[in-house]
């Protein structure tokens, strides 16, 4: 398994080019959750990290990612909880490339945002160091 990078090294990320105009649409057409969750993470905003959204990586686009953690943070709607396998076996592959995934529901992000933040903000600390 690939070592986690230090802050200084980039590691260009392998995906499936045919993937780019798919995470172009879902850029245009986010979710509430989404959007709202863009809002905090966009333009350094939150704990000085640049954050992508709809992201290609590897065979997946990840809602958001930061390149400099590897992380991907992902929204997840209803239909989540018919595609845990799909999901689990997505988070294995990333993590051979020594991506973390944290996972969030949409109606953690619409109705409980400050909690999720908190979250992300530990997360993120344990990451760095």
């Amino acid at each position: 398994m690939p070592k986690r990078r230090h802050d200084h090294e980039r590691a260009f990320m392998p995906y499936a080019f045919d993937l780019n105009e798919r995470a172009r649409k879902l850029r245009k057409n986010m979710t509430k959750a989404e959007k709202i969750l863009w809002g905090v993470l966009r333009g350094r905003s939150f704990e000085c990290l640049k954050f992508q959204r709809q992201k290609p990586l590897y065979h997946y686009i990840a809602d958001f990612y930061c390149a400099e953690l590897q992380l991907v943070i992902e929204v997840d709607g209803a239909i989540h909880e018919k595609r845990t396998g799909y999901d689990l076996e997505r988070t294995g592959e990333l993590s051979e490339f020594g991506i973390t995934v944290i996972r969030y529901s949409n109606e953690q992000v619409i109705h409980s945002l400050k909690e999720v933040l908190n979250d992300l903000s530990q997360q993120v600390a344990k990451l760095k160091t």
